[in-house]
């Protein structure tokens, strides 16, 4: 039988994944002190991965395809094939930053002030990228983790580059963002050779579909309702669709049926609006899918 390996990212994004999955049609669960999930798909066998080691296990095969941030693909310069961008995280939907910060009374206000300084960060080769690109010169030394305390450890470092989504753990240690390096969002990631096998290149363009329409569907809605056909072009009037709204007749030829796929963000205001316009029977449902 034909498999196609993925890779799983492990930590803050384990459980978000394993939901989107569960929208796009797969169940994954990773049993107890295991790093291999079971999926409802025989043709999927799963390996969990921190997220700063799978681009570099995708680049040499030890598994087909994976989920990664764009950061951690530049980090360690890895020659995969990108299917797209997910924006997804642990708590947003917005896009993660490397930034560089400091301890709030610091005198650094700009990258210039980093000159001759020590920063510790996970992102060792994105930062001196930034930094060479700048014309500055810093010692930049890994960091194992607990960054954001370092920089207020006198004599420690001068400032710290890490990665953030709210920027509200910086906040509770009384740090002060400089710049920011660059913003990342996760992207399903294949090998070259992977990729060009037929079966596993169409297996992870499907897995992609899925997953993509999976995240689509997260911030859309479904409603549904019966207008009186009298009243129709002013309730078609309030709709922002996704795609023109369908319409269908019922048994009853004054009155029709109208459904549309729009934001859930605007439902609340749109519902009244409908209903005051001549709407009636609102139905508003959940999304597993959207796919374009």
């Amino acid at each position: 039988m034909n498999v196609l390996k993925i890779a799983f990212p492990s930590g803050s994004l384990q459980e978000a994944t394993f939901k989107l999955f569960a929208k796009a049609g797969y169940n994954v669960r990773l049993p107890s002190r295991s790093y291999v999930p079971d999926i409802d798909d025989p043709e999927l066998k799963g390996l969990m991965f921190r997220a700063q080691e799978v681009a570099k296990y995708v680049e040499r095969g030890v598994v087909d395809v994976g989920l990664t941030g764009k950061d951690m693909i530049l980090e360690n310069n890895a020659q995969v094939v990108e299917l797209g961008e997910m924006i997804y995280s642990k708590s947003t939907s917005r896009p993660v930053r490397w930034v560089i910060a400091v301890a709030e009374e610091s005198p650094i206000q700009k990258v210039e002030d980093l000159q001759g300084k020590r920063i510790a960060t996970e992102l060792v080769e994105g930062t001196k990228r930034f930094l060479a690109e700048r014309g500055v010169q810093a010692e930049v030394e890994f960091s194992w983790g607990t960054t954001e305390v370092k920089a207020r450890i006198p004599g420690l470092v001068d400032a710290i580059v890490d990665v953030t989504e709210t920027g509200s753990s910086l906040r509770a240690n009384r740090l002060r963002i400089v710049d920011t390096i660059y913003e990342s969002t996760t992207r399903f990631i294949a090998n070259q050779e992977a990729w060009a096998d037929p079966w596993k290149r169409e297996k992870a363009q499907n897995l992609f579909l899925l997953l993509k329409g999976a995240l689509e569907a997260e911030a859309k809605v479904g409603l549904k309702m019966n207008v009186p056909r009298s009243k129709l072009d002013a309730v078609m009037a309030q709709l922002p669709a996704l795609h023109t709204p369908t319409v269908s007749g019922q048994s009853d030829p004054d009155w029709v049926a109208l459904e549309i796929i729009t934001d859930e963000k605007v439902v609340r205001d749109l519902i009244p609006q409908l209903k005051r316009s001549g709407a009636e029977g609102i139905i508003e449902y959940p999304l597993n899918k959207v796919v374009y």
